[in-house]
């Protein structure tokens, strides 16, 4: 069975740092793009960071460049990663790590094939 599963969520101060993580199993996703996406209540799933198989191309949103680092770890099972610094109330949402074979940007939602269920991040002022 095919799962993505996040972790590390929880309650910060505005300026302060969270780390999540993506636990990916059930099949190989070594070569697969990965990425992190996140949706405010009431708003639609917006794209926050992305990174290819290879390791050597990451985009972000504008919203979190220079802020937000993604990376990924394929020694085993591949853990997707997403260290969040200087955190503002805007960031707050939940957070979804995505994976998909078929990836061209890795900004659209549409281009990923598989999606975890989600970690809450909220941030106070």
């Amino acid at each position: 069975q095919v799962q993505l599963v996040e972790s590390g969520g929880g309650l910060v101060q505005a300026g302060g740092s969270l780390r999540l993580s993506c636990a990916a199993s059930g099949r190989s996703f070594s070569n697969y793009h990965m990425g992190w996406f996140r949706q405010a209540p009431g708003k639609e799933r917006e794209f926050v960071g992305y990174i290819n198989w290879r390791r050597k191309i990451t985009r972000y949103a504008d919203s979190v460049r220079g802020r937000f680092t993604i990376s990924r770890d394929n020694v085993q099972n591949t853990m997707l990663y997403l260290q969040m610094n200087s955190l503002k109330p805007e960031d707050t949402a939940v957070y979804y790590c995505a994976a998909g074979s078929g990836v061209l940007s890795g900004t659209r939602v549409g281009e990923y094939d598989y999606w975890g269920q989600g970690t809450q991040v909220t941030v106070s002022s």
